[in-house]
C-alpha cells in the first residue's frame, strides 16, 4: 500500500475541482447528465470498470486506503490520473459507511440496443436503488441482452445501484426508454409481467420464445402504460404464507427459471 509519505501531492481542500465534480456525480442526477458521467465506488466496482474497457477520467484514492485498491488498480491505463486525497475529505465523499477507499469517474456508457433482441428485462416504476442494483446484477448474471427502463424508474448510475450492481453497469445495457420507444423496441417479443395473482405459474411459461421480464415497482407495482405492452402475467408459486416477494428476489427467480429453459442442452 502506498502511504502518505509516498505520494507526491495529496488532496486536502473541499474546494479541489475534482472532489466537487465527484460530490455532484454522487449526489446528483441532473450532474450525472450534463457530465455524461457517473461514480463508481468500492475496489471490485473500479476493477471491474477498468477490465471492462469502460473509460475511466480518473480515480480519487484515499491516502490511507486497503491493501485491495492496489490490485484492483492494476489494469489501469498508464494514462489514468490517480488523485490521492486526504483521509476525512474522502470519507465525506464516500457514500459507504466503511469504504475501502477508492472512487473511480467513468463515462456514461452509450449502449445500443442488439440487432436482434430476444431476452431483455423492463423495469417500470422501481425506486429502491438497491433492489434496482441487485436486479441489474442478476439480469447480466442470467444473460439477459438489455435492461429497459421507464420514465418511472430510478436513475440506474446512482451510487448505491452502481454499487448494488457490482460491475453489471459495464457489461449489460441499460437503456431509458419512453413508453413509444418501448413499444417500438419490444414488437415481436412476449412480455410477461411478473404478478402474485398472475394467471400462469412462471414454471409453464414458455421463456425460450423470443420475451421480456416486466418487473414493476415494490409499492406501486405496474404503469398503465406498461399494462398494454403485457401479453401475460406469471406468478411464481410459494408454499409459505407470504403473499409477495420482494422484487429483486422476483426478478432473480425468473431470470433464471429463463435462463434455465433457454440453456437446456447446453453446458454453462
Amino acid at each position: 500500500m502506498l502511504s502518505a509519505a509516498m505520494v507526491q501531492e495529496i488532496i486536502t481542500s473541499p474546494q479541489n475541482q475534482f472532489v466537487q465534480e465527484v460530490r455532484a456525480l454522487l449526489n446528483q442526477p441532473k450532474a450525472r447528465r450534463k457530465l455524461q458521467a457517473f461514480a463508481a465506488e468500492g475496489a471490485r466496482v473500479v476493477e471491474d470498470g477498468l477490465r471492462s474497457g469502460a473509460r475511466a477520467r480518473y480515480v480519487l484514492v484515499r491516502a490511507a486506503h486497503a491493501p485491495r485498491v492496489e490490485s484492483a488498480l492494476s489494469p489501469r491505463p498508464d494514462n489514468l490520473p490517480i488523485l490521492y486525497v486526504e483521509d476525512r475529505l474522502f470519507d465525506s465523499l464516500a457514500d459507504t459507511v466503511t469504504s475501502q477507499g477508492v472512487l473511480g469517474v467513468f463515462d456514461l456508457p452509450e449502449w445500443q440496443l442488439p440487432d436482434a433482441l430476444n431476452f431483455a428485462l423492463i423495469l417500470d416504476q422501481l425506486r429502491d436503488p438497491g433492489n434496482l442494483g441487485s436486479i441489474l446484477r442478476s439480469a447480466e448474471a442470467a444473460g439477459a441482452q438489455a435492461a429497459l427502463l421507464s420514465p418511472g424508474t430510478t436513475d440506474a448510475f446512482a451510487p448505491k445501484v452502481v454499487r448494488a450492481g457490482m460491475g453489471a453497469h459495464f457489461r449489460l445495457p441499460i437503456l431509458n426508454l419512453d413508453w413509444e420507444l418501448m413499444a417500438v423496441v419490444l414488437t415481436g417479443l412476449n412480455v410477461y409481467h411478473a404478478d402474485m395473482d398472475g394467471e400462469l405459474s412462471c414454471w409453464e411459461a414458455d421463456f425460450r420464445a423470443p420475451c421480456a421480464l416486466l418487473i414493476g415497482g415494490e409499492a406501486e407495482g405496474i404503469s398503465p402504460a406498461a399494462t398494454k405492452l403485457v401479453t401475460r402475467s406469471v406468478r411464481i408459486p410459494m408454499a409459505g404464507g407470504n403473499e409477495s416477494l420482494n422484487a429483486a428476489v422476483s426478478a432473480g427467480i425468473l431470470l433464471f427459471e429463463a435462463l434455465r429453459q433457454r440453456s437446456e442442452g447446453k453446458n454453462l
